[in-house]
């Protein structure tokens, strides 16, 4: 009795060591699901910049990173570690939309910052779209041991509802606004005095080809919230135009509200229009300066 009761309890010690270093865990919050075997990671985190984000729904344009803070188990030659990374993002349907290999391959000497700080940044961009759903996977992996440690997020892409859109024959794959000075995507609507702001079109489709040529027009109202008019630009393009790939590739027409007795909010009005049809676009801002 005493023998078989040996036994059990050094089974028992047996598989809790071999399973010490094993760890599953989910953010509610973010739906980060985390599977740890030999390393271990007690906070991994989201963020947009400096800040600190808990949502899994991003605008396109958007940048976030995926942050493992304090990343442990890898094993030390000379106080270096040496870890690898790979991140795979899949669409809905299992087709592959982004697949970066070894992250960290630059680091050959390993790295000797403590606490560990490991990170990866996800653009939401082309080949992504608007209104659809992908999944995020990242493997991350001692190159001295067997150590991994495994992260999966869902997350969402949407359009920004800030802008407003009515369209005659001509589509669009994508659209997002954007701050030249703060490098980044705007995700509502608001905006800063005196910054630089894109709207950019990708795709677009609808303008006639004249021999390689996009012939087309473009507008722009600005009026605040008394309704004063503050920009009123009856043609960008004037006699110009632009190489018919180039408008598909991205087109990017820009304001800045410099003015600081502006009375938010204020509404901007972008049209475009094809000069050899009735085609045409319309977006419309509603945004609040600050």
């Amino acid at each position: 009795m005493k023998i078989k009761f040996l036994l059990i309890a050094i089974l028992f010690i047996t598989i809790q060591s071999c399973n010490y270093n094993t760890s599953v865990n989910k953010d509610m919050l973010t739906g980060i699901g985390t599977k740890g075997n030999g390393l271990s990671c007690a906070n991994v985190s989201l963020t947009i910049g400096t800040q600190k984000i808990t949502k899994n729904t991003f605008v396109y344009g958007e940048e976030f990173y995926l942050n493992f803070n304090n990343i442990e188990g890898f094993i030390k030659e000379n106080g270096f570690v040496f870890p690898g990374m790979n991140l795979l993002i899949l669409s809905q349907q299992g087709d592959t939309i982004m697949d970066k290999k070894d992250m960290y391959a630059e680091y050959t000497n390993g790295i000797d910052i403590s606490p560990l700080l490991l990170q990866c940044n996800i653009l939401v961009a082309d080949p992504m779209r608007s209104n659809n759903s992908y999944t995020l996977f990242v493997n991350i992996w001692d190159k001295k041991s067997a150590g991994t440690f495994d992260t999966k997020l869902k997350f969402d892409v949407v359009d920004n509802k800030a802008i407003k859109l009515e369209s005659n024959n001509i589509t669009y794959k994508n659209i997002y606004m954007f701050s030249k000075d703060r490098k980044l995507t705007i995700s509502g609507n608001k905006i800063k005095l005196n910054e630089t702001i894109y709207l950019l079109f990708e795709g677009l489709s609808g303008i006639t080809n004249v021999e390689g040529k996009a012939i087309f027009g473009v507008s722009m109202v600005i009026k605040d919230a008394e309704g004063r008019i503050f920009l009123n630009e009856k043609d960008l393009m004037a006699d110009s135009n632009m190489d018919i790939a180039e408008l598909k590739q991205q087109f990017a027409p820009n304001f800045i509200i410099s003015n600081p007795d502006i009375k938010s909010p204020i509404n901007c009005e972008i049209l475009i229009w094809d000069k050899n049809s009735d085609n045409k676009i319309k977006a419309s801002l509603d945004l609040e300066v600050e």
